[in-house]
Order: C-alpha cells, then structure tokens, then sequence
C-alpha cells in the first residue's frame, strides 16, 4: 500500500517532505489540503492529525506529523538513497544543520513573508531593509560553513530544510519586486546550491501548485 502524503500548496515544512519522497522514490499518494477552505481543520483530517497540521503522513496506517520527524522516519524505514551520513559525526552536523535551519532562517524567513506577503499595510522602507538584514545574517554562517556541492557535502535533509525558505525570497520578488531578495543578492555559495537544488530532476514536480499559477 502506498504512503499517503498530506500536503499544503506553499508550505515549506510540507515542501521538504515532497522532496524526500521524489529523492527516495518512495511509492505516494498525494493529498493535496486548502488552506483557504481550511481542509486542514476538516474532521476527517483532524482524525489523523488532531493538530490538524501539514505535512502529515500515513504509512501502512500509521499516521505522522511534524516534518523534521518524518524525514527521520523516512531515512530509517526507506533507507535508499540516504539523506544522512553514516558517519556518526558527520549525521549529527547535518542534524545540526537542520536544527539550525529551523530556528534561525525559518524565523528570518516567515517575518519577511509576513512583512510582505499577508500584512495589510505597506511595509517602510526601513522595516525592508531591516528584514533584508536579518535573512542575509541568517543565511551568513551557511555560506561560511558551505561544504559543496550542498550544504554538508551529499545532498541531505539540511538541503531539503534550507531550500523552501531560499525558494521563498524569490517568490517574494515575484509578486513583490524590491521586497524580496533576487537571487543576485544572496551569498555566492548559497546562490549556485540554490540553482543545483532546482536543477534536480524532481524538483519541477514539487513546485507549490499555486506559485506555477
């Protein structure tokens, strides 16, 4: 039986999770939930999930949520093409990496987004910039520590972490020019990871279904 896979158009937390799933080939069935119809908050959905959240799965009945959890629980169950090191040291940086990620450029990230994207009034200039700085020193010990070709090395979970919260800026851009941060500005290493990321043979495939409207 398939893995049923519970997805949010533009979720960055459910994005990762997509992009697990192409990687490893894992057999899925996409489930893809409104967030305008609040789907998320449906009764049958909240059965599964209670907190009523995306990325959910379903893996021969056993229901998960919490997306770093799930990547851990993909890596262990379909350990094909393995997004951890087996080195010991190795798999704990990229855990950190991770980690990092989640609370440092997803903070960065989602008050840009909210700045520009979901606020009412116009944001200053001054708050722009202010914004713009913040990402930029959050992505900063990235670039410093960048191994190549990704981010510690062979592709990882800290890649599928990173990349919807970069992919974010230039969405930003698109809809908002001068509010988002293009692709020039963002530090050199982290520009050319960004384009492998996209140059990866499944990434079209999970491109938030909204943002190709």
């Amino acid at each position: 039986m398939a893995l049923t896979f519970y997805y949010g158009s533009g979720s960055p937390f459910a994005w990762k999770v997509w992009l697990a799933l192409e990687h490893k080939a894992i057999p899925y069935e996409l489930k893809v939930l409104s967030f305008d119809k609040e789907e998320t908050k449906a009764p049958a959905f909240r059965a599964i999930n209670p907190r009523g959240l995306v990325p959910t799965i379903v893996d021969d009945g056993f229901a998960l949520w919490e997306s770093a959890v799930i990547l851990e629980y993909l890596e262990e169950k379909y350990p094909q093409k393995p997004l951890l090191p087996k080195d010991v040291k190795a798999r704990a940086t990229v855990r950190r990496l991770a980690t990092e990620i989640g609370d440092y450029v997803k903070t960065a990230s989602n008050e840009l987004t909210d700045l520009t994207l979901f606020r009412d009034t116009p944001a200053t200039k001054e708050e722009l910039a202010a914004a713009h700085t913040k990402m930029l020193e959050a992505l900063a010990p990235f670039e410093a520590a960048f191994v190549g070709p990704y981010i510690a090395g062979e592709l990882s979970i800290a890649d599928f972490t990173m990349f919807p919260f970069v992919r974010m800026l230039a969405r930003i851009e698109l809809r908002k020019p001068s509010q988002g941060i293009a692709d020039d500005r963002l530090p050199p290493k982290l520009r050319a990871w960004k384009g492998a990321i996209e140059k990866l043979p499944y990434y079209e495939k999970t491109i938030p279904p909204h943002w190709k409207k």
